[in-house]
C-alpha cells in the first residue's frame, strides 16, 4: 500500500474506531490494517514476542507514518490523549511490554496513546444501559 492509499485508510479506520468503540489505539489499526496478526499480537500480550515492532509486517517507516497520522487525526477530532500502559498477560510477574527495538520513550509513548472520544463513549455507555 503506498503512502496516500495508507493515510485514506489509516484516517477510515480511526472514524471506525471512533464510533465503533470510542477510542483509537495503534495497536487496533495494525491488526485491522493486517500488519499485525492476532496470533502474533497475542505471542507480544504474553511475552513470546520481545517487542511489537518486530512482529509487524511492515517496515519501520511505514510504522512510524501510522503512528503520526493515527495522532494527527485523532487530534484534528479533538479527542483527548490518554497513555495506556501495556503489561504482560499471563501468570507469573506482569512485566511492561515493549513497543520498539529502541524503547525510546517518544516512540513508546506514540504506540501507547489512546485517544479518547467522550462524547461517543457516553453515547455508547447511554445506549448499553438502556438496553
Amino acid at each position: 500500500m503506498n503512502n496516500a492509499d495508507l493515510e485514506k485508510e489509516v484516517k477510515r479506520l480511526v472514524h471506525l474506531n471512533s464510533y465503533e468503540k470510542g477510542l483509537v489505539c495503534s495497536v487496533d489499526i495494525l491488526l485491522q490494517l493486517d500488519y499485525l496478526t492476532k496470533k502474533d499480537y497475542e505471542n507480544w500480550r504474553f511475552g513470546r514476542i520481545e517487542y511489537l515492532e518486530k512482529a509487524c509486517n511492515i517496515n519501520l517507516s511505514k510504522l512510524t507514518l501510522i503512528n503520526k497520522l493515527i495522532g494527527k487525526y485523532s487530534m484534528d477530532l479533538n479527542f483527548e490523549s490518554s497513555w495506556t500502559g501495556y503489561n504482560q498477560f499471563g501468570k507469573g510477574i506482569k512485566r511492561k511490554l515493549r513497543f520498539s527495538k529502541s524503547g525510546k520513550k517518544s516512540i513508546e509513548d506514540s504506540y501507547a496513546t489512546h485517544y479518547v472520544n467522550k462524547k461517543r463513549i457516553d453515547e455508547l455507555k447511554k445506549n448499553k444501559a438502556s438496553m
